[in-house]
């Protein structure tokens, strides 16, 4: 990035933070801040062990150092600081989950548009929210869209902030499906005998939530799939999976019909074949329903997290907090759109051209000298995608 490009994003990022009002996190002064500046070269320069107190008035720092991008710690200490962890005194830390696209399974990258890329990140974020709203009913959420490529959660539940790592991981393994062990979300009730050496019993797949309901759904879609078709199609589907051969998908198929009741209500016991199927859908359900964050994020107490309110120096677009009911009409591509860089065309030399989706509107933006909406220009300088032209 040249010094004219520099220089000019410094400028406008400055006036977004003169109009701007940022609110800082709970116990902003128990943080770490860091932030990095607009520096020459390809690398970058991480300033941090800052307090609040050695930046000053937080919308004073912005409007002065007008960084490339801002930060404060998950983890709050003592001595926030102290040039050293140990020094600082750890406290207690959010709970933190970072959705990335480029880390999606889903997102192909090189394919996917960047638009396409944020919808299947936004999908991702919604699936996480289930999982810490219903399975873990955790209740102080705050969701941000990151500026660049998704998503965070901050949990600040009173029973989560003192956590470990190790704690922390097990919440990971969790959210991801890892370590899922489908005979632990089965109930063993007895049914007939009770008291005997032998009892009948039944084993129910846990159907009210978490893991064994995703299972359950995944399982009875396929079960009501099965009994639409018609039976040659039926047995034909049920071969298709490794071990059932012809005596057993036609056992599979009759226990289905005549259970469909008990299998709906969880009872996966009605037929041997029945059961061996259903515990195929647990590794679908984690492949399908699982939320792919990154995971070092969560389990580190330390971690440094983008500010809300901020701009994203590698796109030009804002950090958005959101509301729960604010999640399906956000448009990222529209929403986190700085108004300061609305309204005005710039000149810019674009180095590498293409199709930029912003505001709305579709740009197909040629490679040489190019006048753009502002916001156009400010996204393509700020990847590294066209140089600020003289004026």
């Amino acid at each position: 990035m040249e010094e004219r490009t520099r220089a000019y994003l410094r400028g406008r990022f400055r006036d977004h933070y003169r109009r701007t009002e940022i609110t800082p996190p709970p116990a902003a002064n128990e943080r770490e801040w860091g932030y990095i500046p607009w520096t020459d070269g390809p690398d970058t320069t991480m300033v941090r062990h800052r307090s609040l107190l050695e930046l000053g008035d937080l919308s004073e720092f912005l409007v002065r150092k007008r960084p490339r991008h801002v930060y404060f710690s998950a983890g709050r200490f003592r001595d926030p600081g102290a040039s050293s962890m140990h020094d600082k005194d750890w406290q207690a830390a959010d709970l933190v989950f970072d959705l990335d696209a480029d880390h999606l399974p889903s997102v192909t990258l090189g394919e996917d548009s960047y638009a396409e890329m944020l919808a299947k990140c936004k999908d991702a974020l919604v699936r996480l929210l289930e999982f810490l709203e219903d399975d873990f009913a955790f209740e102080d959420l705050e969701i941000v869209f990151s500026g660049g490529r998704g998503y965070h959660v901050h949990v600040r539940d009173e029973n989560v902030l003192h956590l470990e790592r190790e704690h922390r991981r097990e919440i990971v393994d969790y959210v991801r499906g890892i370590g899922l062990e489908y005979d632990e979300l089965i109930e063993t009730e007895t049914v007939a005998g009770l008291g005997r050496k032998t009892p009948t019993e039944r084993r129910i797949l846990q159907i009210e939530g978490g893991w064994g309901a995703r299972i359950h759904d995944h399982f009875m879609a396929f079960i009501d799939e099965l009994l639409a078709m018609e039976e040659d199609a039926a047995l034909e589907r049920l071969q298709a999976f490794d071990g059932i051969g012809e005596g057993k998908a036609t056992a599979t198929l009759n226990a289905a019909r005549n259970n469909r009741e008990g299998l709906e209500a969880g009872n996966v016991t009605v037929h041997t074949a029945i059961a061996q199927l259903a515990e195929r859908f647990a590794s679908k359900a984690v492949e399908r329903d699982n939320a792919p964050i990154d995971e070092p994020v969560t389990t580190d107490t330390n971690r440094l997290i983008r500010l809300p309110g901020s701009l994203h120096g590698g796109s030009g677009l804002k950090t958005v907090r959101l509301a729960r009911d604010e999640i399906d009409d956000f448009d990222p591509l529209v929403d986190a759109v700085p108004e300061t860089f609305v309204g005005h065309e710039i000149t810019v030399d674009v180095t590498d051209g293409g199709e930029v989706e912003l505001c709305g509107d579709s740009f197909t933006v040629a490679e040489g000298d190019q006048t753009l909406p502002e916001y156009v220009a400010v996204f393509l300088m700020a990847r590294g995608r066209a140089e600020k032209e003289k004026e």
